[in-house]
């Protein structure tokens, strides 16, 4: 049997650098590849105040406009012999969102989608990618996507 685990999110911010929209890959220490935010969900957290403070501990975005990206990344870690499947969000930033890393990644970079992909080594992050790419840049944001935050009235 592979038990599937749901306990972890994942998000990919954009903001407009230089007039140009770009997402964020960052670099991990652990495993040095390039990836975009995620994390596991704490006690009592749902999947979007999990998403919110990681955004806040790995890059210190404050985010303000949170979206369901609709789309699930999923793939089998074989040291674990766990299926994942992770939510993923979307963050849209402010222009020439200033990035802090935590001590969990060395590097960050604002990314074309092409960088992206050229930098990310897993092909399920292309997928997700892609698909934050054809509907959040590509095409105005559907609103039925926008989520909204804890201890906000929207």
């Amino acid at each position: 049997m592979i038990p599937v685990n749901t306990s972890v999110v994942s998000g990919v911010a954009l903001s407009r650098i230089d007039g140009e929209t770009k997402m964020l890959l960052m670099k991990r220490v652990k495993g040095g590849f390039w990836c975009h935010v995620a994390g596991s969900i704490e006690a009592a957290e749902t999947g979007v105040d999990a998403i919110v403070r990681e955004f806040s501990e790995e890059t210190q975005i404050a985010v303000a406009e949170l979206y369901n990206a609709q789309f699930l990344e999923q793939f089998y870690e074989a040291s674990v012999n766990v299926i994942e499947l992770i939510p993923v969000f979307v963050v849209i930033c402010g222009d020439n969102q200033a990035i802090t890393l935590n001590d969990e990644h060395t590097d960050y970079r604002w990314c074309s989608l092409d960088e992206a992909k050229a930098l990310a080594p897993y092909p399920n992050q292309h997928a997700v990618y892609d698909h934050v790419w054809a509907y959040f840049v590509d095409q105005p944001v559907n609103p039925l996507y926008h989520v909204n935050l804890p201890n906000h009235k929207e």
